[in-house]
């Protein structure tokens, strides 16, 4: 028998965050007018994390993050091999959990940042030039961790294909194949709680846009003489 395990929003999450992820990488390499792109993409980072922050608490059995959170009796059972469940494994969870931080991470410091020639982030008004320096520096230096942290899920992804695990499909159609009906009800988000993420993640990026901070006021003239 076949279960929908992953639920349409969240597989779409993934895909939607992956190509925003990437379009940010290549828009900071190729820097100059493409910063605009950077900085689109990275408010639309924002605003996927943040609606996956909000559907993990109240989206399908399989997406929220108390189904999936490492704790010690869980990854106590996977390195047994006890482990039956059928969402992310312990291990496939502390890969979530460090990219969605990382890319949070990446996000927020990117509103506050600057490069001191033409690009400025959405949020660099409310903050003096010293924070500037000190979140731009942050957000250069942890770039290459995104790197790596790409490099090594798609590693696993195919570590698990080589083991006979399809994850790239699973997060296309949603579905497991199970040979016995799984213990766990499985439950989705529903109409309501995918419409208070939806919100909360526009809000977020309105937020975040900035275009609420009041312009500010005009140098005074200077005098003719």
């Amino acid at each position: 028998m076949q279960i929908v395990v992953w639920d349409l929003p969240l597989r779409l999450f993934h895909w939607l965050l992956a190509l925003c992820v990437t379009g940010a990488l290549v828009t900071v390499s190729l820097g100059g007018n493409w910063m605009v792109w950077h900085e689109r993409f990275g408010l639309s980072v924002l605003g996927l994390l943040t609606f996956r922050l909000v559907w993990g608490l109240v989206g399908g059995t399989y997406a929220r993050f108390s189904n999936f959170f490492p704790t010690p009796s869980r990854v106590s059972q996977y390195l047994r091999g006890q482990w039956q469940e059928l969402g992310h494994n312990p291990l496939g969870a502390f890969s979530v959990f460090a990219m969605l931080g990382l890319f949070a991470f990446q996000a927020l410091t990117g509103l506050f940042s600057s490069d001191d020639v033409a690009f400025y982030g959405p949020l660099t008004r409310l903050v003096d030039s010293d924070v500037i320096s000190l979140l731009s520096g942050w957000h250069r230096s942890t770039e290459e961790l995104i790197y790596v942290v790409i490099g090594l899920h798609i590693l696993a992804i195919v570590v698990y294909r080589l083991r006979g695990k399809k994850l790239v499909g699973a997060m296309l159609h949603g579905r497991k194949t199970l040979t016995q009906q799984p213990q766990t009800e499985v439950e989705s988000g529903g109409g309501l709680a995918l419409s208070i993420a939806l919100i909360i993640a526009i809000g977020m990026v309105w937020l975040a846009w900035g275009s609420w901070i009041p312009a500010p006021p005009p140098a005074p003239a200077v005098p003719a003489w």
